[in-house]
């Protein structure tokens, strides 16, 4: 015979609606009271009826996550990796379970979407990056639905969000090469339709007019969030009779594909040509030449979007719509001042 809420209620001397706000991590409880109940549902080896008390309750407990597409290449990149463990720590703290969708087109994501707000499958959902003319934000706010965008939106300025501020970002990084004499600074950029890709362009352009450097079309290349993206960059920036002595680069994966590429076609990084990347990933300064990149918080960006769901979910009051997380360039041997390159690189 299974254990009942009123078995554990007799055992702890309490009563039955004492182990319902328990379980449901009610913060009328006092401590002392909660490890004791939770001690002898150990014991007993019970465990809570969720879809029962999602039903009286209507709430789920759990929280829903939209991954960019596609999934495959998603989970080949660390940064996302390091992104969903800052939201899963703070969700398992607070009680919440994760579910995750995604889908192979816009469509099949809007349906992905729509099954989980309609169904109620999930009390909020968390959007992992923001694209231009986004449906999903569209239609999350046309059905008053709590969710939170990781990134930022021009379309729906008023969503909550949690954000770097990228132009700054990418005009710090583009101004360390500048401030080193560099003036032929390339970059590769993301995805076009992320918002992130357009705003770190945007810095990128900013520091070099503020210099007095010309933007250079040819200097900028769009790739994807895979290693090989950066690989094939450099045949085609190192086949330039006028290349870039200095990338600016979105993504680290990336700058680990323009490391290895560069390696094939026998030039070193930084003496041939400098790097600075995005996102700081543990294996950073793991490479063959540690890579100069921009920490943009990744671990606090997920934790913090988390935070901020659940405060809308559980109605407490937010004291801003809009938290920018900060960032900081981490400078190793990728980029190096110019002036101290060999007189005979290539």
């Amino acid at each position: 015979m299974s254990v009942t809420i009123k078995d554990i209620a007799k055992i702890a001397g309490v009563s039955p609606s004492t182990v319902s706000r328990v379980v449901s991590n009610h913060p009328r409880i006092s401590q002392e009271t909660a490890r004791k109940v939770k001690a002898i549902m150990d014991q007993l080896g019970y465990h809570p009826n969720m879809m029962a008390k999602s039903l009286v309750s209507k709430t789920t407990q759990t929280i829903g996550i939209v991954l960019p597409r596609p999934a495959e290449e998603l989970f080949l990149n660390f940064f996302f990796g390091e992104l969903i463990r800052g939201i899963v720590t703070q969700a398992t703290r607070a009680g919440y379970d994760m579910l995750m969708t995604t889908a192979t087109s816009d469509s099949n994501e809007l349906d992905a979407i729509s099954r989980l707000v309609l169904g109620r499958r999930v009390d909020g959902i968390l959007l992992l990056s923001s694209r231009t003319s986004d449906p999903i934000i569209g239609f999350l706010k046309q059905q008053n639905f709590p969710f939170v965008l990781i990134g930022r939106s021009d379309e729906f300025p008023d969503v909550l969000s949690i954000d770097n501020n990228n132009i700054q970002a990418a005009y710090d990084a583009t101004g360390h090469f500048i401030a080193q004499g560099h003036k032929r600074i390339g970059f590769i950029s993301g995805p076009p339709n992320l918002v992130v890709s357009q705003d770190r362009l945007a810095g990128y352009k900013k520091a070099l007019k503020e210099a007095n450097l010309p933007f250079n079309q040819e200097w900028v290349l769009e790739g994807d969030l895979l290693q090989q993206s950066g690989f094939r960059a450099m045949s085609f920036f190192m086949s330039l009779p006028d290349r870039p002595t200095a990338l600016v680069i979105f993504d680290d994966l990336l700058a680990f594909g323009v490391l290895r590429g560069l390696t094939e076609l026998g030039y070193d990084v930084p003496q041939d040509i400098s790097i600075v990347s995005f996102n700081n990933i543990p294996l950073s300064e793991l490479a063959s030449t540690p890579i100069s990149s921009v920490d943009i918080g990744t671990y606090q960006l997920g934790y913090t979007a988390s935070q901020s769901l659940l405060r809308v979910v559980q109605d407490e009051p937010l004291l801003q719509n809009h938290i920018i997380i900060p960032h900081r360039l981490i400078v190793r041997e990728s980029s190096i001042n110019p002036s101290i390159r060999r007189t005979d690189s290539k």
